[in-house]
């Protein structure tokens, strides 16, 4: 399934004539790219609403490349683990909270 968006718009030529202006993909990602694209976006924002909830809880966190991950054609990927340090103590569950 091709995902990709293509617009038209015209163009004025010489003598105030319009003509279509050449179609232009808005994405050159294929559709496993953009399939892997949303799943990283996906996760990665779940993964900052995480960090934020811990943060709000007295924690410190800090995510470090622990390898790089090579597909031996060019591309690559950082691999990453969190490192979190409590900064305070633990804070008490306010009402309604599940502990």
């Amino acid at each position: 399934m091709d995902t990709s968006v293509v617009t038209t718009e015209t163009t004025m030529k010489a003598g105030g004539q319009f003509e279509p202006a050449p179609q232009v993909p808005e994405s050159a990602y294929s559709a496993s790219q953009e399939s892997a694209l949303r799943v990283v976006a996906n996760n990665l924002h779940r993964l900052n609403e995480s960090i934020v909830k811990a943060v709000d809880v007295g924690l410190s966190v800090e995510l470090i490349r622990a390898c790089r991950y090579h597909n031996k054609t060019g591309c690559w990927g950082d691999q990453m683990v969190p490192i979190i340090e409590r900064t305070s103590p633990a804070a008490p569950l306010s009402p309604g909270q599940k502990g």
